[in-house]
């Protein structure tokens, strides 16, 4: 069977957030061929490892969840594979699979990782699952998540705030509109304010992150003759390594502080901190040396900050277009897939 006939099989079980029972038996099952691995079953979670006493232990590690969509539309295609999760990550974890299996021998112990509900809330996550139930399972040296990044090394990753503000009005008869004040009005300047947001640029270690700003839901008002009194607008702020949750917060507020008034308020709703480069650390910096391309910064957040906050330097790279995760028309290519194998495969020896 070619790369692209393991990637499909796995592609064509649905695996959607929450669902990942079946593939992760389908893999457990895969992992167990190998009896020199140490497979352990957490919930939808599988990691398995080798213990030869080496040195060092790497993770490598990916999820197994999916964004909805047809399983059962998953086909190649010439030297693609097309179908939702085969470049967002099942591609990879078909060879990570393969590797895992491999029964070479290797410099390092490795740590394979698969984890569930990667794609919805990260309270959720099958990675935190894990650490709080089998923490001895994610210690290592250095970890590679293996999200698709084009065969590049991208490094680190942005934070995620998400913000609700809250804009106050009085409410009143729509045919007497002067008797109140429409909070849905009060949003236009604040709206105008953030479509005009200039993203702000930092880099760090020769790695460069680009924030962003986005309103992306709004609610409000009760009826369509009542003038409405309160709207409220959640934000989107994507955050470069450098900044904490407070500066993020604070830089926020700044922007749009010309339009708040006393009883108006603009809370935390969520914050997933970012991941600093990491690319001191020689290991990372071998597996830049070994793509033979110059390593970017990570647009998005990814599980590269959990590994971080507990003091595992680590990167993601993977097979597959990040451009293409989360489309209708997603695909990895059999070249990508084999590249990333390559790739791997070296630096794991």
């Amino acid at each position: 069977m070619s790369r692209l006939d393991d990637a499909l099989a796995l592609v064509a079980v649905s695996s959607v957030s929450r669902d990942e029972s079946r593939l992760a038996s389908a893999v457990e099952s895969a992992l167990a061929k190998n009896g020199a691995l140490e497979v352990v079953r957490i919930g939808d979670n599988v990691v398995a490892r080798t213990s030869n006493n080496r040195a060092h232990r790497v993770i490598v590690a990916g999820h197994l969840d999916t964004v909805p969509g047809d399983a059962a539309l998953a086909k190649v295609v010439g030297d693609r594979l097309e179908g939702v999760g085969a470049c967002d990550m099942k591609g990879s974890l078909a060879v990570m699979i393969e590797l895992a299996t491999d029964p070479v021998e290797r410099s390092v112990d490795v740590t394979w990782v698969f984890y569930a509900r990667e794609e919805i809330v990260r309270s959720e996550s099958g990675l935190l699952e894990i650490a709080e139930l089998r923490p001895d399972l994610l210690v290592a040296d250095v970890a590679v998540l293996a999200e698709p990044t084009g065969g590049v090394v991208e490094a680190g990753c942005q934070g995620t705030l998400r913000l609700e503000l809250v804009l106050r009005g009085q409410r009143a008869h729509t045919a007497r509109p002067f008797t109140g004040r429409n909070a849905l009005h009060r949003l236009g300047p604040v709206l105008n304010t953030i479509a005009a947001y200039e993203p702000r640029v930092v880099t760090i270690d020769g790695v460069t992150y680009t924030e962003q700003l986005q309103a992306v839901l709004i609610e409000g008002g009760i009826a369509a003759n009542v003038v409405p009194d309160e709207v409220r607008c959640t934000l989107n702020h994507r955050v470069a390594p450098d900044r904490t949750l407070d500066e993020a917060f604070a830089s926020v507020r700044s922007l749009v502080s010309g339009q708040l008034e006393a009883t108006d308020e603009l809370t935390v709703v969520d914050w997933a901190p970012a991941a600093a480069p990491a690319l001191s650390n020689e290991r990372l910096a071998k597996l830049v040396q070994l793509t033979g391309q110059p390593a970017r910064g990570k647009v998005g957040w990814t599980d590269v900050a959990t590994f971080g906050e507990r003091g595992v330097p680590a990167t993601n790279f993977g097979a597959g277009d990040p451009l293409l995760a989360h489309r209708a028309d997603e695909f990895v290519t059999e070249s990508e897939l084999d590249e990333f194998a390559r790739v791997l495969k070296l630096w794991l020896s």
